[in-house]
């Protein structure tokens, strides 16, 4: 899983650990079974890899603002 998640060095993903609990974050570290997720707020979690069940990459669609006809 280490390896796996190495590939995603510097991108966005969603991680989900457990039924209910889904991370998203920008991949700064992997080492020593932790994951370390930035959030858009610049926060870091610390994720337990042996935990994690699903990774997704996430698409970045850009978004323009107004409405749309």
């Amino acid at each position: 899983m280490e390896e796996l998640l190495n590939q995603y060095m510097g991108k966005k993903i969603d991680v989900s650990v457990g039924t209910s609990a889904v991370y998203r974050g920008e991949v700064i570290d992997v080492r020593n079974g932790i994951l370390y997720l930035r959030d858009d707020e610049h926060r870091v979690a610390h994720i337990a890899i042996g935990k994690i069940g699903v990774v997704y990459e996430c698409n970045e669609s850009a978004t323009r603002p107004g409405f749309i006809v």
